[in-house]
């Protein structure tokens, strides 16, 4: 088969040779006039292909992220673990960071279906809780033995079918987000960070290597000196600023049953319900249980300021306050709406506090005037 181009038709030669050496056919193909042909057949090779049309580039093209990045890139900050814009919140990773160099590992927390740490100081301070990606409900380096039961055999029941799983880091994170763009407030700060640690959860294989980089730096310090990492890799999850002196809601809520609040703190304790409630609608929350939210209530001080003989006076030091905290957000930002149904914590605790959960009006409105674009 021969190939003549020209620039008004495209000749095309069959050369089939038959029994007696004749051959051929020719066809001609008119050039259409939305085709425009080319006037050089040393033009198809692939190397003069024209590189819009290659397949490299538009595969690079294809991988171009629609908006442009920041000028801190998001991976160069969780990689070195600094948030420019945050200073006190990259001090306390900064601390955490030490406290793991000084052995003051973290501390796994036996609650909950996923591997989660209470991260230290250096003064042995709770600071933080850290989630990491791997060891989350559905990861595979899940410490927790029920998830891997359920994983192993129940599969067709395993996961939730409105979320993507192993991306619970990151709905901690953007629930963060969301309760600072609204002012909130009832989300402790929670960011994306890596650690590592030897109270973590690693596979055999990355021990083994750990090891063996450590007995060959301690015999052979100029080889150990090459190697770019000598402890165990670090993890990526979600750091959330720990809240001291908060207990589960369950448990307030049932003292509350018994000993209910005074009227003011009743009103700020619903006011702070209420931004709760919007929060979980926003973030499109699936598991919001009473052991998902904490409650911080300081009841009245009262000291015996004065004596006497005939009477004894008494003043109030502090005033009752009350605060709520959203953890555990790590079940939210569906892609489609769940398909199983679950009790809401708001209609639970409507019935306990016998209140009416209706948002206020001005409240409404401000958070959706902060929901708005800018």
């Amino acid at each position: 088969m021969s190939v003549v181009c020209t620039s008004d038709e495209l000749l095309v030669t069959l050369d089939d040779e038959g029994p007696d050496g004749s051959s051929s056919s020719v066809g001609m193909i008119g050039n259409p006039p939305d085709v425009t042909l080319l006037t050089d057949c040393a033009n198809l090779s692939p190397s003069n292909i024209s590189p819009a049309t290659s397949p490299q580039r538009r595969q690079n093209k294809e991988n171009t992220p629609l908006l442009a990045r920041s000028d801190h890139d998001l991976t160069a900050c969780v990689i070195s673990n600094s948030f420019p814009d945050d200073q006190e919140y990259t001090n306390l990773i900064t601390q955490a960071e030490l406290a793991i160099e000084h052995a003051i590992y973290p501390e796994r927390i036996s609650q909950g279906s996923s591997g989660s740490y209470f991260v230290k100081s250096t003064n042995g301070k709770i600071i933080g809780v850290f989630k990491p990606k791997d060891e989350e409900p559905y990861g595979h380096l899940n410490p927790k033995w029920t998830k891997w039961m359920q994983k192993s055999c129940c599969p067709c029941c395993f996961g939730r079918g409105c979320l993507i799983l192993n991306q619970g880091y990151l709905s901690e994170a953007g629930a963060s987000l969301v309760d600072q763009k609204l002012k909130l407030n009832v989300v402790p700060k929670t960011k994306v960070v890596r650690l590592g640690s030897e109270t973590f959860n690693y596979s055999a294989i990355d021990r083994a290597k750990s090891r063996t980089k450590r007995n060959i730096t301690e015999k052979f310090p100029q080889i150990g000196r090459r190697f770019h990492r000598l402890g165990l890799p670090p993890k990526t999850g979600s750091f959330q600023l720990f809240v001291d002196g908060y207990r589960d809601a369950d448990f307030w809520l049932r003292k509350f049953d018994s000993e209910p609040l005074p009227p003011a703190v009743k009103k700020s304790f619903q006011m702070q319900f209420e931004r709760l409630v919007v929060l979980d609608y926003i973030i499109r929350n699936t598991d919001r249980g009473n052991d998902n939210w904490l409650i911080k209530y300081k009841k009245p001080d009262i000291d015996e300021t004065q004596s006497t003989a005939m009477n004894a006076e008494w003043s109030v030091v502090d005033g009752p306050q009350i605060e709520i905290a959203a953890i555990d957000n790590g079940l939210a930002f569906p892609f489609k709406h769940p398909d199983e149904w679950r009790a809401f914590v708001g209609f639970i605790t409507a019935r306990i506090m016998s209140v009416d959960w209706s948002i206020y009006s001005n409240f409404r409105s401000i958070s959706l005037g902060l929901a708005g674009p800018g």
